[in-house]
């Protein structure tokens, strides 16, 4: 297996560790990836929420939380490594965040939820990449085009997710369900040859990488015939030990029955994958009274949203599971135990 070349640095290993928030992968786990040869990701999705003044100001809060995990996340790694993070387009304060990021010189930015238009303005001058997540060719020529014609930019990176992945999907609720269902290997097909089309009139490399429902070596084979330079996996690395999240989430993925995983309407307007869990269950017969807005996402309305997202993410990531959102990828019903990241990249590289 050949690594993803992400400006002057290489991975040993086409294996992207995928973002997740809040607080899922924070500098432990994206730290402990990047140093065993993949690419670690830090979620900047309220990434402050442990910072004393999250409450009164979180958007100083993380702000100054980004340069703290960036920087713990490179000891661990080594500076020699590849580390991004992944920033969702909807957060409110995204242009900030983003700027922080590349102020912090992180090596990579994935941005999804959401069509990053702007972002090629705001790396400007730096020596960030970046990468669009995309669900479709459709989508993928939006941004290219567009980032070329405005900026002169070509991306450094596609990623595209397809509709097994977990959390927020770039897919209306009715393409998710069974029968109507793109298949990420059509996806990566067509995004492959278009991609190469780019590449020979631009003259340059951009790995496309596959992502959504990938479990096992087998997978990440079938990817790389099929065109892609790599993939990106979020759920098998939740079961490991160095993950940023509290056990009890981590426990939650491995008591997680296939029948347990639905397509759920997120607070902020977009269907996501989770475990439906009681508390879901309950917060769809009878809204949750909110204390207090963290503005987190523009499309957010506390007028008429069930609960309050951020808080029941961080209930999760906490390890209070009677009142949370827990986010997972398709096949989390596969997870039977918590291991190494060493020993899940050993795994999936043998």
């Amino acid at each position: 297996m050949k690594g993803i070349k992400i400006g002057d640095k290489q991975s040993q290993y086409p294996i992207i560790q995928g973002g997740m928030g809040v607080g899922v992968s924070l500098h432990k786990l994206a730290g402990a990836v990047s140093k065993e040869g993949g690419i670690g990701v830090i979620s900047t999705a309220d990434i402050g929420y442990q910072e004393e003044d999250f409450n009164t100001n979180p958007m100083k809060a993380n702000l100054r939380a980004i340069g703290k995990e960036i920087k713990m996340a490179r000891e661990i790694a080594g500076e020699d490594k590849i580390l991004g993070v992944n920033i969702m387009v909807a957060l409110n304060n995204y242009k900030e965040i983003v700027k922080e990021c590349v102020k912090n010189k992180i090596d990579l930015i994935i941005s999804g939820a959401g069509i990053p238009k702007e972002l090629p303005e705001y790396i400007k001058g730096s020596n960030t990449r970046i990468a669009p997540i995309v669900s479709s060719l459709r989508c993928c020529k939006l941004i290219v085009k567009h980032w070329i014609k405005k900026y002169n930019y070509v991306p450094d990176m596609i990623i595209i997710e397809g509709p097994e992945a977990g959390g927020h999907l770039g897919f209306k609720k009715e393409e998710l369900q069974e029968d109507k269902k793109p298949r990420l290997e059509e996806i990566t097909k067509e995004v492959v040859e278009y991609v190469k089309e780019v590449q020979k009139e631009t003259n340059k490399e951009i790995p496309v990488i596959a992502a959504g429902g990938i479990w096992d070596n087998k997978d990440i084979q079938r990817f790389l015939n099929l065109g892609a330079t790599g993939v990106q996996m979020a759920t098998r690395f939740v079961t490991t030990y160095e993950c940023d999240a509290s056990n009890e989430f981590k426990e939650a993925y491995i008591k997680a029955k296939k029948e347990d995983i639905k397509i759920i309407n997120s607070p902020v307007g977009m269907p996501g994958r989770a475990v439906y869990n009681n508390f879901i269950k309950e917060t769809e017969k009878e809204t949750c009274k909110i204390k207090k807005c963290y503005q987190c996402i523009k499309t957010c309305n506390i007028l008429d949203t069930p609960y309050c997202i951020t808080k029941a993410l961080i209930n999760a990531v906490k390890g209070n599971m009677q009142e949370a959102l827990v986010f997972c990828g398709s096949n989390v019903e596969k997870v039977k135990e918590i291991i190494s990241v060493h020993q899940l990249i050993q795994e999936l590289t043998k």
